[in-house]
């Protein structure tokens, strides 16, 4: 059997004119959490259908746990717990009744877990659906989906229309569900989410998986922000450290030193060297975000300042 819990071949959907979905090829091991990156259209939801079965693909494959996604999807859906971007529920019954109406539907929906979460969300269960703001209806889905003991979480935008501190909740069931050894796949426009939460992440552009980053190795990453001292040249990169470093000139005595790997290596070099207003920061998702997306990089919510 496959270390990867879920795979795609290829995965493409078309309509008519329009391709949704191209040629997307993706491993994901189990027991990992993986971010989708992208702007609205970028193919992220469509992705997660075809994983679903939801979908017919065009062409290609997708499966989980060996399951073809769209022919097996009977048995296929028996492993997931799905969370979609536009979750309806039944407006004419209370929080509560949704509750327990899901957890007749699977067997491996527990209850009680299912309010737990409710309650840990500070969602009142009481109210009917009709009456919820939509912020309470996401909370009401999320106690359903969170509540399934299943080996895979799909969460298509989990924390939309969420304030900061609830935010914060969800985040960390997802942690807990890897601790649990489940596998998780979430798309979101919150990069500190995507960042404090996902071992990998994927990077969707009109349809197309453009690039996949280790969140572990992209932390290790940091860029220095530098002035020469007036009259000063900088030091020449010791040969040791020349696969380590880049250092750019840009200009009236400024300089951008980047380092791919650990910035313990290169601290002696630094302070040695004629050096004035230096400022070191991670190199972080947003910038490896904006090398495909910088015109869409305002539809992310960054940390407020």
């Amino acid at each position: 059997m496959s270390a990867n819990f879920v795979e795609t071949n290829s995965l493409t959907k078309r309509y008519t004119e329009v391709t949704a979905l191209d040629s997307c090829t993706l491993q994901i091991s189990k027991g990992e959490v993986f971010g989708l990156l992208g702007p609205n259209g970028a193919g992220k939801t469509t992705l997660l259908r075809l994983i679903m079965g939801f979908l017919n693909p065009t062409s290609g494959s997708a499966s989980i746990d060996g399951l073809d996604c769209y022919r097996d999807r009977v048995e296929a859906h028996k492993k997931v717990a799905y969370l979609p971007g536009d979750a309806r529920l039944f407006r004419t019954m209370r929080g509560k009744d949704v509750l327990k109406f899901f957890a007749g539907v699977r067997t491996d929906t527990d209850l009680t877990r299912a309010n737990q979460i409710a309650q840990r969300l500070e969602l009142d269960l009481s109210r009917w659906v009709v009456f919820m703001s939509t912020g309470m209806r996401q909370k009401l889905a999320l106690s359903v989906v969170m509540a399934v003991d299943s080996p895979l979480l799909i969460l298509d935008e989990p924390t939309a229309n969420l304030d900061p501190s609830v935010r914060g909740e969800i985040m960390e069931m997802v942690k807990e569900a890897k601790r649990a050894g489940r596998t998780v796949i979430f798309s979101s426009h919150v990069l500190p989410e995507v960042e404090d939460t996902c071992d990998r992440v994927g990077i969707l552009r009109k349809g197309k998986l453009v690039h996949t980053q280790m969140l572990k190795d992209l932390k290790m990453q940091h860029r220095v922000h530098a002035v020469l001292r007036a009259g000063e040249a900088m030091l020449p990169v010791p040969d040791d450290l020349r696969d380590q470093i880049s250092v750019v000139d840009q200009g009236d005595s400024k300089v951008l030193i980047e380092t791919p790997g650990e910035l313990s290596s290169i601290l002696q070099w630094l302070a040695n060297s004629p050096l004035q207003d230096v400022h070191v920061q991670p190199v972080g998702l947003r910038s490896v975000y904006d090398q495909f997306h910088r015109d869409e990089s305002s539809e992310l919510e960054l940390p407020q300042s």
